[in-house]
This record gives C-alpha cells, sequence and structure tokens, in this order.
C-alpha cells in the first residue's frame, strides 16, 4: 500500500517534469513570431496540446511500460488548465464546462495529430495544422509546412528517446524551431 503511494508521487512528479517540458518548447518565441501561431490563450493551448500529444504518442508506442506514465500525464495537464481558468477568472461552476471543452479539443487534435503522424501522411498533418494550430492566424503555406516539418522531426526525436528516460521524465528534444524567413 505504501509502495503505491510513493510510486505514485514519483509518477506524479515525473509527469509534471514531462508536461513543464512540453510547456517550455511550446513557449518558444519562434512559434508566434516566425511561424505565425496565434500567441493569444487559445493558440498556446494548442501548441501544448501539440507537444503533449507527440509526447503521448511515443508513450503509446512503448506499449504498456508507460501506460500509467501517459494517464499521470494527462491528468497533470489538465489540472494545469483548471488552474489557469481559475487564475483567469473563470468562475467555479463554468471552470468543469470549459475543462471538459478542452479535453474534448485536446483528444480531437491528438487523433488528428497521431493519424497522420502513424502513416507518415506530412499532407494531412499539415491539413490538421492548419485546421487547428493555424484555425485564427494568417500563415500561409510555407508556415504551415514548417510547422508539419517541425512536428516530424519532433516525433522522430522522441522515437528515438529512451524509454526509461521517459518514464523519469526526463524530455531529450533537441527539434529545433524552423525558420521560414532564410535568418
Amino acid at each position: 500500500m505504501l509502495f503505491r503511494l510513493f510510486a505514485r508521487s514519483r509518477r506524479r512528479a515525473a509527469a509534471l517534469r514531462l508536461y513543464d517540458a512540453c510547456v517550455e518548447l511550446a513557449r518558444r518565441p519562434g512559434f508566434y513570431t516566425d511561424l505565425g501561431v496565434p500567441d493569444t490563450v487559445d493558440g498556446r493551448f494548442d501548441m501544448v496540446t501539440l507537444h503533449v500529444a507527440v509526447v503521448l504518442r511515443r508513450m503509446e508506442r512503448a506499449g504498456t511500460a508507460l501506460v500509467a506514465e501517459a494517464d499521470a500525464l494527462m491528468r497533470v495537464m489538465f489540472d494545469d488548465m483548471d488552474r489557469s481558468l481559475r487564475e483567469m477568472g473563470v468562475g467555479d461552476l463554468s471552470v468543469g464546462k470549459k475543462v471538459r471543452k478542452m479535453g474534448e479539443a485536446f483528444l480531437g487534435r491528438a487523433r488528428a495529430y497521431g493519424l497522420a503522424l502513424k502513416v507518415g501522411d506530412r499532407a494531412a498533418l499539415e491539413d490538421a495544422l492548419a485546421r487547428n494550430l493555424f484555425r485564427k492566424s494568417a500563415a500561409g503555406p510555407a508556415e504551415i509546412a514548417a510547422m508539419a516539418g517541425y512536428v516530424l522531426a519532433l516525433d522522430a526525436d522522441l522515437a528515438a528517446a529512451d524509454t526509461e528516460a521517459l518514464r523519469a521524465g526526463n524530455l531529450p528534444v533537441v527539434t529545433a524551431v524552423p525558420d521560414v524567413h532564410g535568418a
């Protein structure tokens, strides 16, 4: 019993490290300044969603080895969404509804990105990014293509990541934000 409690605590701490790493990746300025991702609450939610979805895809590919860790990552993400909504002044009675909507949005986006990545269909990935990440953006085909390239590279980086490193909460990713302006 006590062992399970400590294991759950370690798992949550590792999930928090993974989530924080995803948030850090999602907040890199180049996504917003160079690629045209809207620098809004929705745009940042979509960027966090994208990164967490790709990490969860890697965890899913590990089979049963990372099921509990993937669940912990999802819990940490939605606990953070709940906390963020409350900090923004959303009333207690509507937080649950908003988090549920965010969860549905997350699952839809994760499904679309995951399917495109699974079959290696860059065009489908670009379409999913245009429909979700860039839905309120003036980003053009070059920015969408650059983002798709980034997501494919991120997915490849994660495919090479050690399962035990992920279990420990370490996200060994070095994928750079693409520069579509050639600077």
